[in-house]
């Protein structure tokens, strides 16, 4: 009876595109620290773009934690979208906070794994810009959310072997020479690892709650 009543009462539909919001600005943040991680004179203007666009994601998840205590039927569990937008302005805010290290410690040259590390954050990015849409018809669309989260996690696992990699060879090529940059450069990758483990933040976010939906 509940469920029927439920049916009928307004819905707030915004959390969707509230959710898209945020995620083509956290695909803009991961490109823009993509364009830091390739050096040169133009890594402060990328560092500053990185941290204008933290701004505008904090707005947006503002916005979904206004709607969220406004709105009386919400698409799923209001707290499994708190959760959800949370994760997803944790990814960006990591960027940023690995855009300050850059700033912090005068980085203007960056390991190869440092670079493919960017860009396999891209991809992440980009593949959770592709889920979120799914979430208005979870059951429809459950084989390709699964699909799109699961290569979240190994993209995610692929970045832990690169930081791994990196950190080897960034102590083989300083541990008989400076070591400020090897920890300079050792805090570049704790960084950009951690952005890697809240995008698999957001991915798990997702699964959580198709398994409540299905």
């Amino acid at each position: 009876m509940m469920r029927w009543f439920r049916a009928f009462l307004p819905r707030e539909e915004r959390f969707f595109e509230l959710f898209a919001k945020h995620s083509v600005v956290c695909v803009q943040g991961a490109l823009a620290l993509q364009g830091v991680l390739r050096g040169g004179e133009e890594t402060p203007v990328f560092c500053q773009r990185v941290n204008q666009l933290e701004h505008e994601a904090d707005n947006v998840t503002r916005e979904v934690l206004t709607a969220v205590r406004r709105t009386f039927i919400t698409p799923f569990d209001r707290g499994d979208i708190k959760n959800l937008i949370t994760s997803m302005d944790d990814a960006i805010d990591q960027m940023q906070q690995t855009a300050k290290a850059v700033i912090l410690f005068e980085v203007r040259t960056f390991e190869p794994p440092m670079r493919e590390m960017g860009t396999l954050l891209v991809e992440c990015a980009n593949l959770v810009g592709q889920a979120l849409p799914l979430m208005q018809s979870i059951g429809q669309n459950l084989a390709m959310l699964t699909a799109l989260t699961e290569e979240i996690g190994k993209l995610e696992g692929r970045i832990d072997d690169l930081h791994d990699i990196g950190l080897k060879e960034l102590f083989l090529k300083h541990r008989d020479a400076n070591t400020m940059d090897f920890i300079v450069g050792s805090e570049i990758y704790k960084h950009l690892e951690k952005v890697s483990d809240r995008f698999d933040d957001v991915a798990n976010e997702i699964n959580s709650i198709v398994i409540e939906q299905v």
